[in-house]
């Protein structure tokens, strides 16, 4: 089992950056891939971004391409998002999550952790 600990939301004006930080403990040595999700008030969750354990093979979701960088740090075993131009459509709870693929489909991501809101005021 893998437990995992967000941090780094909060509230920020349009066009603004944040830094989400994610650092697993546990059974770590089985991570493959991970990565990002949020879920917006009222809608389902959606992928965000995801990586490889090593740092290789980072994907994103269409919506956040060019604006957010993922990004590991082997050694601590933690996950970063840097979150820059930062929109109000990108209001959300983000989740960080570990996974047995690389693909951007969170029922292959079997640990989550608890969420960190992120609120882009207009």
């Amino acid at each position: 089992q893998v437990q995992l600990v967000e941090s780094g939301g909060g509230l920020v004006q349009t066009g603004g950056s944040l830094r989400l930080s994610c650092v697993a403990s546990g059974r770590t040595f089985s991570i493959y891939a991970m990565g990002w999700f949020r879920r917006a008030p009222g809608k389902e969750r959606t992928f965000v971004a995801f990586i490889g354990h090593n740092g290789e093979d980072a994907f994103y979701a269409d919506s956040v391409k060019d604006r957010f960088v993922i990004s590991v740090d082997t050694g601590k075993s933690a996950v970063y998002l840097q979150m820059n131009a930062l929109k109000p459509e990108d209001t959300a709870v983000y989740y960080c999550a570990t996974g047995r693929a690389r693909v951007p489909d969170a029922s292959l991501f079997d640990s989550w952790g608890q969420g960190t809101q992120v609120t882009v005021s207009s």
